[in-house]
């Protein structure tokens, strides 16, 4: 199997890090994608203009795995694998074959949920010691989203389109949730210590916060599985939360699903400020209670995921008028017209 991955390093450029990398990756095939290498890149197909696309990756921030994601796309990657690093495998959990089972075979359970989202969290054996309510990092804090009724029914041999891989460690929270429960390091006590369930389908319908740090997926998702652009106007770290929002309303529409579970990967979140993090979290935490509802009600009537990617931005820009304040609008407005270009460059390499 390892003769054919291929790994692709998205980083800064820093020299003394990829000779880190070198000695860890040096019995695989690799690449590193730094700034400067993305710009050679885009320079490469788009000449002259190539920084109109090259905008779509954003700078020193998670997004920036979306070029990643661009490159497994033009050289015909079956399946494409993010992996955050700090994440580490786990034993007993074979990182690349778990993820394949979870997208073409093994058994597995479909979860209904009585509103339209489910708790990833549910799926973890967490210490949480007083029981009280945990959600991850996106999930809206709306009364109506919060409903936790479900009933699972067991399947076999279903094949999904992508698999977000879970955690020990630290699960993921957003900054409120953290520092409620005492991390002012960006870490606090709740902890992940085990999984329930190897393999969990999400029903149609049903929405659930992605964490694209340990996550798995078909090539031909790519078109629309943009990790939206961030660290603009304040607001971060929901780039994979709102791609995920997306990929969820497509899937579904075309009749493909979406599943979660193993492998854990041991997350090992590293100290930071959680002030800065809820700083960087409160706008879009604001724009998410509007924008899921947007991407619920709308209509799709695409045939695959290209034509479903342009359909669901220009019905997201139809009812922009719905977000209050106009830095909203702004922002919104952006990843509008960012998802669009995203489209023309996967639409020039494929």
């Amino acid at each position: 199997m390892k003769d054919d991955v291929k790994v692709i390093v998205i980083d800064e450029g820093n020299e003394t890090i990829r000779e880190k990398n070198n000695e860890i990756l040096k019995n695989h095939s690799y690449e590193f994608y730094g700034p400067k290498e993305r710009a050679w890149w885009f320079k490469k197909h788009f000449m002259s203009g190539y920084e109109k696309y090259s905008s779509i990756i954003p700078e020193k921030c998670h997004a920036e795995t979306s070029f990643g994601f661009l490159v497994a796309w033009e050289e015909g990657a079956d399946i494409i694998l993010e992996l955050d690093d700090d994440c580490f495998p786990v034993s007993g959990h074979d990182l690349i074959r778990g993820h394949l089972e979870n997208l073409f075979n093994d058994e597995g359970f479909i979860v209904y949920s009585d509103s339209k989202w489910y708790n990833t969290l549910e799926n973890l054996i967490l210490n949480n010691k007083f029981n009280f309510p945990m959600f991850p990092r996106g999930h809206p804090y709306a009364s109506e989203a919060r409903i936790e009724s479900y009933s699972y029914r067991e399947l076999e041999n279903k094949k999904c389109v992508l698999n977000m891989g879970l955690w020990l460690g630290h699960p993921d929270l957003d900054a409120l949730t953290i520092l409620y429960n005492g991390g002012l390091d960006g870490k606090c006590g709740i902890k992940s210590v085990g999984l329930k369930r190897d393999k969990i389908i999400i029903s149609k319908g049903t929405y659930f916060a992605i964490c694209s740090m340990n996550t798995s997926f078909q090539r031909n998702i790519t078109p629309a599985f943009y990790q939206l652009y961030m660290k603009i106007g304040g607001i971060d770290r929901f780039d994979d939360i709102w791609s995920g929002l997306f990929i969820k309303k497509i899937a579904d529409h075309l009749g493909d699903s979406i599943c979660l579970g193993k492998p854990l990967v041991y997350h090992d979140k590293r100290t930071r400020s959680i002030f800065k993090d809820l700083k960087a979290e409160l706008e879009g935490m604001i724009i998410n209670e509007t924008l899921w509802k947007i991407v619920d009600s709308l209509e799709l009537n695409g045939e695959d995921y290209f034509e479903c990617y342009l359909e669901l931005a220009d019905g997201i820009e139809k009812n922009i008028k719905k977000f209050n304040e106009k830095v909203h609008r702004d922002f919104i407005s952006l990843q509008v017209e960012k998802m669009k270009l995203w489209l023309e460059v996967v639409d020039k390499i494929k």
